[in-house]
């Protein structure tokens, strides 16, 4: 057998390979203000464009080295400040940080990126958290946080983004979800009756999304995949009125109906258009989605509005060492946070895909890894998740 032949066989195949695998990739990264109080300034997205303005920030450094080793084609940060200007935002991060080598990796470069705003920290004139005052900001902000943009969102990829075709769910009023599960105040004295936690004109104007929720479509290698992102508040931080469960349940369901046809035809998006995904559209659910699969954090049928519905591949969980190493639980090594749970994912659809490998980014503690995760200002109390799927 020639091997001059053999060999550009091979390398013929592994371009062709290389040409239809995709890589995507979900990271809550923590990059928002209160995560610099060292540096002695005010909360605001400023903060973070501080720290952007040059590349001497360690943590911000371990997680761009974090990203160059995993090297994903398509990656969505969740918990980076919205920064309006993105020449001193998302793009100082990518110049300073991703372009540059980290712990002798080779740098990485995405040529797309997508940003907008979201709903965390953005005022409103209501007693949202029902504490006696009107604040704004915090709990009385659309989603909590301390100031516009605070726990942004921001979608990195290789491949061409069609920006005029994106979708984006800020405004969306949750009240317009068929059989919401609206929040109810419980009773508090004999006789009483429950009711709703917020008044009728807080319910009218209460918007779904606790950050946002997009869809980003990607052009890759003449396929469109669709980028389903968000990042849902956690089901905590409440009361017996469970506000932040129910909400956690409903954004999570609003992506589940968004990609099923028959059930999204209420769906509109920011630009009023009524809309949901078709039968044969491929889409990879990224995010933060604060829902346990499984263990004590766990809610029964909220995650599984994803995991098990049948145009979900949740076949292959993402699994690593270093979550089996950090708890005595059987399924740790599913974790995606320190503090012990699979929060974050990347699920593809059944359609269009096959599901090659996936993990977690967690190195054990003998690995000369484990100084990017070792403790929460490492890098950030979640670890980076990834899939690889081969187009078909």
């Amino acid at each position: 057998m020639n091997h001059k032949y053999v060999a550009l066989f091979l390398m013929a195949f592994s371009s062709v390979l290389s040409a239809n695998t995709l890589k995507v990739a979900t990271f809550n990264v923590s990059m928002e203000s209160t995560n610099y109080n060292a540096l002695g300034v005010a909360p605001s997205a400023k903060v973070l464009q501080q720290v952007l303005s040059n590349g001497e920030n360690q943590q911000v450094k371990n997680i761009a080295e974090i990203i160059q080793r995993v090297n994903p084609d398509i990656l969505l940060l969740n918990e980076f400040d919205y920064i309006a200007d993105q020449s001193v935002g998302i793009d100082n991060f990518i110049k300073h940080y991703l372009n540059v080598s980290q712990g002798g990796q080779k740098a990485v470069d995405y040529g797309y990126v997508y940003t907008n705003t979201v709903n965390t920290g953005e005022p409103t004139n209501f007693d949202l958290d029902n504490n006696g005052k009107k604040e704004q900001y915090g709990g009385d902000a659309y989603g909590y946080g301390l100031y516009p943009g605070q726990y942004g969102m921001v979608v990195l990829s290789k491949y061409p983004i069609q920006q005029a075709n994106t979708r984006t769910f800020q405004t969306f009023k949750w009240q317009d979800m068929p059989d919401a599960q609206q929040p109810i105040s419980p009773a508090t004295a004999p006789n009483k009756e429950d009711k709703p936690w917020y008044s009728e004109k807080e319910w009218k104007a209460f918007r779904l999304s606790s950050k946002s929720h997009w869809d980003i479509p990607v052009n890759v290698n003449g396929e469109i995949v669709h980028i389903l992102a968000m990042h849902p508040t956690p089901p905590n931080f409440d009361g017996a009125e469970d506000r932040n469960g129910t909400r956690n349940h409903d954004e999570i369901r609003l992506m589940a109906d968004y990609l099923t046809p028959e059930r999204g035809d209420y769906i509109y998006d920011d630009a009023g258009e009524q809309v949901s995904l078709k039968e044969k559209d491929r889409f990879v659910l990224v995010g933060d989605f604060n829902a346990a699969d499984i263990g004590d954090k766990h809610r029964p049928d909220v995650i599984e509005q994803l995991t098990e519905s049948p145009l979900v591949n949740n076949s292959l969980i993402p699994t690593s060492a270093g979550g089996a190493e950090a708890s005595s639980e059987a399924f740790s090594n599913r974790f995606t946070a320190y503090w012990g749970a699979r929060a974050d994912y990347v699920l593809p659809s059944q359609y269009g895909f096959d599901v090659k490998d996936a993990g977690v980014f967690w190195p054990t503690k003998d690995s000369d890894l484990f100084r990017l995760v070792k403790d929460r200002q490492a890098s950030s109390d979640h670890r980076m998740v990834w899939v690889s799927l081969a187009i078909k």
